[in-house]
């Protein structure tokens, strides 16, 4: 699945400040728009407009938490195929349509599509990476992480 950069859509300083806000976590409170919104100095219906204008134009393309899949039990490994260009498309509506893949990206190279399986269970990941190269023929490579390490990624708006 290629995302396509959004077309004609303006960031204002709300914006900006918004998506710089909520890299930095998201408040656990009964309404946490109205709190980020108070943050920000505008209304809380404005607030979940900008989220779900952002979310609809592409803009962000992912709001909400990040699990520790292995902190909590189970198991996440990244994955990565060679997709041959005429079938990506249809190749990462299959691999999207398994639950346990948490996100899906394409990079320019002969590894050319990367995922994360998200599971209970190593077992699961194996299962799941079979499944994924019996539909589509193709080869899922595996790779478990060895160490982890944090990087505490976030993009200025």
């Amino acid at each position: 699945m290629s995302l396509k950069a959004p077309k004609n859509i303006i960031l204002d300083s709300t914006d900006a400040a918004l998506i710089n806000h909520l890299q930095d976590g998201f408040p656990l409170v009964s309404r946490p728009f109205c709190e980020v919104a108070n943050q920000l100095g505008i209304s809380e219906k404005d607030c979940i407009a900008r989220v779900n204008r952002l979310r609809g134009s592409g803009i962000l393309t992912r709001f909400g938490p990040f699990y520790d899949a292995q902190a909590m039990g189970g198991a996440f490994c990244l994955c990565a195929m060679s997709v041959p260009e005429e079938r990506f498309e249809e190749v990462a509506e299959m691999v999207n349509a398994h639950l346990e893949v948490a996100h899906n990206y394409e990079r320019s190279h002969t590894l050319n599509m990367w995922f994360v399986l998200a599971t209970q269970t190593v077992e699961q990941i194996d299962r799941v990476a079979r499944e994924i190269a019996e539909e589509t023929g193709l080869e899922v490579l595996l790779f478990p992480k060895l160490k982890e390490f944090f990087i505490g990624f976030k993009v200025a708006a």
